[in-house]
């Protein structure tokens, strides 16, 4: 029964997922998912309260893996905080969900429901990765290696610097200004955990790129 469930569930992804290719978010109804999806109108209720309740899914299942994999770095103790912490910032680059990269997509999607899609994938980013980042900054209080009496907040702070700039449609900006509040970030970082300047400029090829990364 359960893998009924399960194979259904995934189906309105995939139709919802099929339909942003082909036309705008506003002008798909739940009745089209269903019929994209092949099942019963009723059965999208089973597994979701609306259309939004399924983006919202969409957006977590296109993160998935990078999350998955980003817990694995908070439970690998033998690898240094300063690298883990910088596959984390790596994380934030290259975890754009595949869809809002389609060129199909783009297309289809106007400025006000592009702007939708981006803060839901900006806020589940963020929200999913600061445990982890948290995690991995009290491993290194921990250690000896950093020094900062707010290890959430840290977390927090980096991640939306990170995320809001790397994405760059809220406040757009060229590939030199990203990469200076970047530069600038570590240097909060820095100072902040009692490490000496400079000691962490290596995070910042984690976190060049000239492309919208989210």
């Amino acid at each position: 029964m359960f893998m009924k469930k399960n194979v259904k569930y995934e189906k309105i992804l995939d139709a919802l997922q099929e339909l942003l290719e082909k036309e705008s978010l506003q002008n798909i109804s739940v009745s089209e998912i269903a019929q994209t999806a092949g099942i019963a109108k009723g059965s999208i209720y089973y597994y979701f309260p609306s259309k939004e309740a399924i983006l919202e899914a969409l957006v977590e299942r296109n993160y998935k893996t990078p999350l998955e994999t980003a817990q694995t770095l908070a439970e690998q103790t033998d690898i240094s905080p300063f690298t883990r912490m910088a596959m984390i910032f790596q994380a934030c680059r290259n975890s754009s969900a595949a869809f809002l990269s389609q060129k199909q997509l783009s297309s289809q999607l106007n400025a006000p429901e592009e702007a939708f899609l981006r803060q839901k994938y900006m806020t589940y980013l963020v929200s999913s990765l600061k445990p982890v980042l948290t995690e991995i900054i009290q491993q290194g209080i921990a250690h000896g290696d950093l020094r900062f009496d707010h290890p959430a907040a840290l977390a927090e702070i980096a991640l939306i610097i990170l995320v809001v700039k790397l994405d760059n449609s809220l406040f757009p900006c060229s590939p030199g200004e990203t990469e200076d509040t970047i530069v600038g970030l570590i240097s909060l970082l820095e100072k902040g955990t009692g490490n000496p300047s400079g000691s962490l400029n290596f995070l910042t090829s984690y976190t060049q790129s000239s492309d919208r990364a989210v």
